[in-house]
C-alpha cells in the first residue's frame, strides 16, 4: 500500500469545501471538475490529515439519497493484483481496473460488506491543468 484516503460524496461540493476551509480549517489542495463543472475531485489537507470531497453523481449518491457516504481511495503498487484478490474475496466490480485519462491506472470494487474501494496507482505525473484538461475532455 502506498496511500489511503477516505472520499466523501456529497450534495454540493464547492459549499462543502468552503465549510471544511472554516471549521477545520483545511487548504484545497487540488480540485478537478467535469465539463459541466461539477466537482469529480478536490483534495482537502488538514494539518497533513487528507481527504477529498467529490459531487454526488449517477455513480456516487450523496448519503442523504441512501448512497454509501465514503469512498476509500486505496493506492498499491499492483491495482490489477489487489482488485483480483478482491474479486475472489467476494468483492464486485463496479469499474474494472484501466488505464484512466487522468494519470492513473485503478477501478472500484464494493467489498462483501457495502463499502467502496477505489484502487489505483499513478501511472504519469500530470499538471493540475493538464489533469483538469483531460478530467473535462471524458465528458
Amino acid at each position: 500500500m502506498t496511500d489511503i484516503y477516505p472520499r466523501l460524496v456529497v450534495d454540493g461540493a464547492d459549499a462543502a469545501l468552503s465549510f471544511y476551509r472554516t471549521a477545520f480549517p483545511a487548504e484545497v489542495t487540488e480540485r478537478f471538475t467535469d465539463a459541466g463543472g461539477r466537482v469529480v475531485h478536490a483534495m482537502v489537507d488538514v494539518g497533513g490529515a487528507r481527504f477529498a470531497v467529490k459531487d454526488a453523481d449517477g455513480y456516487d449518491p450523496a448519503p442523504g439519497d441512501g448512497g454509501v457516504p465514503v469512498i476509500i481511495a486505496l493506492y498499491v503498487d499492483d491495482p490489477d493484483a489487489v482488485a483480483a484478490r478482491m474479486e475472489a474475496g467476494g468483492a464486485r466490480v463496479v469499474f474494472p481496473v484501466a488505464d484512466q485519462p487522468y494519470g492513473e491506472r485503478g477501478g472500484r470494487l464494493a467489498d462483501p460488506f457495502g463499502h467502496l474501494w477505489m484502487v489505483a496507482r499513478q501511472t504519469e505525473s500530470l499538471t493540475p491543468e493538464e489533469i483538469q484538461a483531460r478530467t473535462t475532455a471524458m465528458g
